[in-house]
């Protein structure tokens, strides 16, 4: 057994785990999945015929309406670990009835969502790709596109004071404020914060025009202590940071998003924390990690991040050493990947997944 192993399974193993007390902002989504029995050639084919003979209905379509967000998300598998958790998100009246119905289970402080006139709303399209899924997700942002550091007021300042990790995500969806909001949030933890600073901005393609201020005010400061990213935007970054960067010979995308993982730890002072379906990884400084994902039946494409940045948080601050905590995040976002239902993990499947990984 590895001795990165034997930590985690002595971490599962202890009754009680560290107290965490998280604020995660801006987003939540009502989210509809559509998952597709087919790759996206066949289903464009299937489209097209319907559309040519002026419309009709596809039967047999799995669909589900789901909470969704990233910031919503991170608080239900941290929730479900045994953390306190307190959004700090913008919908609608009938969102935040959504809200308090995904969590009537679970003991989530909803005392600070803000109620806006329209809710956010995503659509994401399953498709079938090789022996794993990819998602295509149709968005309408609703009020999140106007969300920023004017519709924070004292209470959650303090609120964000008194947290051990603040959690800022989507920063695309924040469209119009979201360097402002990202700066404005981060700049008040090192100034009168006593947590770390946790950032994952989701793709930021969609907002790429305002991509030279984000990079040059957020990241390249030493406001943001953990830049979390996915393949698709460590390689976004990259691009950005290095033209010469994105050489497309290198067949395996996730070895091309270790590259860039590297680039950007060349220009950040943060910790770099890399998401791939294939492994994860931690650079700062000198230093580099990176243990291989588990090997599951992967259910569903949404939402594996999320729950890995559960898993990070939670390893992070109990003092892991960083093999264990890439261990732990992968085992929590493998669980919630495997589970027929998609709920995200507690502690007691947790303990029971990583014994049938044996």
């Amino acid at each position: 057994m590895s001795k990165t192993r034997e930590e985690l399974e002595s971490f599962l193993d202890q009754e009680e785990h560290r107290a965490c007390q998280v604020v995660v902002l801006p987003d939540f989504f009502l989210d509809r999945l559509v998952s597709l029995a087919w790759n996206v050639s066949d289903f464009s084919k299937l489209i097209e015929g319907v559309a040519k003979r002026k419309g009709g209905s596809i039967d047999g379509v799995s669909q589900t309406e789901i909470r969704g967000g990233n910031a919503i998300n991170v608080a239900s598998a941290l929730s479900n670990l045994g953390a306190t958790v307190s959004p700090i998100v913008c919908t609608s009246a009938f969102g935040l009835q959504q809200i308090n119905y995904f969590f009537r289970d679970i003991p989530v402080d909803n005392s600070h969502v803000k109620i806006r006139d329209r809710a956010s709303i995503t659509t994401a399209l399953e498709f079938r790709n090789g022996d794993e899924k990819t998602n295509v997700m149709l968005r309408d942002l609703g009020s999140l596109s106007d969300f920023g550091p004017q519709d924070l007021d004292d209470n959650d300042y303090s609120l964000i004071d008194g947290a051990d990790f603040v959690c800022l995500f989507n920063w695309a969806g924040t469209i119009k404020f979201g360097t402002e909001l990202a700066e404005a949030v981060s700049a008040r933890v090192k100034r009168s914060g006593k947590g770390k600073t946790y950032y994952d901005t989701a793709d930021p393609l969609p907002n790429r025009a305002s991509l030279p201020e984000l990079v040059e005010r957020v990241l390249k400061s030493n406001k943001v202590d953990i830049l979390s990213v996915n393949e698709n935007e460590a390689v976004a970054y990259a691009k950005y940071l290095d033209k010469s960067f994105g050489d497309q010979s290198v067949q395996e995308f996730a070895v091309l998003a270790m590259e860039a993982a590297r680039i950007l730890r060349k220009h950040f002072s943060c910790r770099i924390d890399l998401h791939t379906s294939r492994f994860s990884a931690t650079l700062k400084g000198k230093n580099e990690v990176v243990v291989p994902s588990f090997k599951v039946q992967v259910l569903r494409a949404t939402g594996a991040g999320d729950s890995w940045t559960a898993g990070n948080i939670l390893g992070d601050h109990n003092g892991l050493s960083d093999e264990c905590r890439l261990m732990l995040a992968n085992a929590v976002s493998a669980c919630y990947l495997s589970d027929l239902q998609g709920r995200h993990p507690t502690w007691e499947k947790m303990r029971s997944f990583l014994a049938d990984q044996k």
